[in-house]
């Protein structure tokens, strides 16, 4: 995600929905990266676990509406094996930072979607339930456009 294999300028758009974005630890370069490869007015589409959701426990019953935890924190989120080694690594950022980080890229937020629990999903994943669905967004999308370079 950090250095595509595709030449400046080669598309009209790009998406990523719930991929790379969270387990990259640079996203400042990430993000120089899909605008290279975006034409000038392309668009990129995102989506991320909501942020809010590092503040809260994994639970989808009622402790999981309580803050456990700094939103501001951001600490990675690191698994490791018996050898110390990482396995896994999840990276927080906040809303503002993903503003931030987009418009330092040169693409410009046309939309921020915070999608509201359906009423018809009855299901529990994770620490995701009907419950917690309505109290708080799962997921955050960002629409952008790339700005036309200089």
């Amino acid at each position: 995600a950090t250095a595509l294999p595709f030449r400046a300028g080669s598309f009209d758009a790009a998406f990523s929905s719930y991929g790379a974005i969270q387990f990259v630890a640079d996203l400042g370069l990430l993000l120089a990266e899909v605008r290279r490869v975006l034409r000038p007015g392309g668009r990129w589409v995102l989506s991320v676990t909501h942020p809010v959701r590092w503040a809260l426990p994994d639970d989808p019953g009622t402790s999981g509406l309580t803050v456990s935890g700094s939103y501001f924190d951001r600490t990675p989120y690191v698994e490791r094996d018996d050898a110390g080694t990482a396995v896994y690594a999840e990276f927080h950022r906040t809303v503002g930072d993903y503003v931030a980080a987009l418009s330092a890229a040169g693409l410009s937020i046309t939309e921020l979607i915070e999608p509201e629990w359906p009423d018809w999903n009855t299901a529990t994943w994770g620490g995701w339930s009907p419950l917690r669905g309505t109290h708080l967004p799962g997921t955050l999308i960002i629409g952008c456009r790339a700005d036309a370079r200089s």
